[in-house]
């Protein structure tokens, strides 16, 4: 299995590495928070992005899209999460677009990916009811009546889910939380009758939502997939998420690395650079191995993606698990290295401490994924 990027990859990485440090530095995290940003992020930046095919590198080509893979898609996400970027690329094309591309009609296909491809469409995966993410405990009900079909209930951290124009939504049709049967996929306009949408902003800048459905009406067409039958639809696409979600972070990660290792050669303390003090050399060490060790789990997930391996499930989770600790232990040492200074906003260094900690709970914190793994391999 091939975890180098190619030369097409290679370029890929470079052009978007180039143009987010250029056109969108942490700095803009920092004006889309202090702003209040409707959106939660630059719709300047999102065309400009799509100008860029962004949107288009996961899409099939037969619907405008460059079928470019997910290593491809790996380096763009690592870049967004060495610079932060806010954009709803994660919650549109890799979570929401994934859904459409795997459980979608032909119809459904048609009508929503190009226009996915083409930066016109966003949407936001609706699945998580409480704090902790644990997926077949969907309660959120899919009722039928004379005909009609309606959704009621609650959905939490639902990631840009104020800005979408459309919910991806996990519902039970039939069954009972925890069942794996039962579960459909529904698409529902973000200005339905009966929707309510509270916008939440996490202290790491990132946007989502609290929505309520109040018996919200939905037609047929608007069910993606079999009813009833959206178990291993939702599982494909979340791991997906988990394996994109995982590459942001190892981009992150590798980031306050690098300005970490660069303060030690700047920084002096009684007339020396802290550098040279062993104690700092021991732990930067441990730093750079455990990110090796991430960067490698996390190339191993996006390259079974790509190969559509057998095993794409163990290796979301065994990713996950390893760039959640490593994200958090390496943007802990990040402050303690940089001293007080470091949590303060003056410095970069705490925006992704506070990233950190928000990321690791998405899709899954550490314990969820070693449980996953333990079930996987059969324990």
């Amino acid at each position: 299995m091939s975890m180098v990027l190619n030369e097409e990859q290679r370029l890929l990485k470079d052009t978007i590495d180039d143009f987010l440090s250029t056109n969108a530095p942490t700095d803009q995290l920092r004006r889309l928070r202090d702003t209040h940003d409707d959106k939660g992020y630059s719709i300047i930046l999102w065309n400009q992005l799509t100008e860029l095919g962004v949107p288009s590198i996961l899409m099939p080509k037969e619907f405008g899209g460059f079928g470019f893979g997910f290593k491809g898609l790996g380096a763009v996400m690592q870049s967004m999460g060495r610079n932060l970027t806010a954009s709803p690329l994660f919650s549109t094309v890799v979570l929401g677009a994934s859904a459409i591309e795997l459980g979608g009609t032909a119809s459904q296909q048609q009508a929503l990916l190009p226009t996915i491809a083409a930066g016109q469409l966003t949407l936001a995966l609706a699945i998580d009811e409480t704090h902790h993410h644990q997926p077949i405990n969907t309660a959120v009900r899919l009722k039928e009546r004379n005909g009609q079909l309606s959704i009621t209930g609650e959905k939490v951290f639902v990631l840009d889910g104020h800005s979408a124009d459309k919910l991806v939504v996990v519902v039970r049709s039939s069954g009972n939380p925890g069942d794996t049967k039962g579960l459909s996929l529904v698409l529902v306009d973000s200005n339905a009758a009966g929707l309510q949408t509270n916008r939440i902003q996490y202290m790491d800048g990132r946007n989502a939502a609290n929505i309520i459905f109040n018996n919200v009406r939905v037609k047929q067409d608007q069910v993606i997939g079999e009813l009833g039958g959206a178990h291993t639809i939702v599982q494909h696409v979340l791991d997906r998420g988990v394996i994109a979600i995982s590459a942001e972070m190892l981009g992150g990660c590798q980031e306050v690395f690098d300005r970490t290792l660069q303060y030690l050669r700047e920084r002096e303390q009684f007339g020396v650079k802290i550098g040279t003090f062993q104690a700092l050399q021991h732990r930067a060490a441990q730093m750079f191995c455990q990110l090796e060790r991430s960067k490698s789990a996390v190339l191993s997930a996006l390259s079974s993606l790509d190969k559509n391996s057998p095993d794409i499930s163990l290796q979301a989770s065994l990713a996950k698990t390893l760039i959640n600790d490593c994200y958090q232990h390496v943007s802990n040492e990040a402050i303690q290295m940089h001293g007080g200074m470091g949590i303060t906003d003056e410095l970069d260094i705490g925006l992704f401490l506070k990233r950190a900690r928000v990321s690791l709970q998405i899709l899954g914190d550490s314990d969820y994924h070693k449980n996953r793994y333990a079930q996987l391999m059969g324990y």
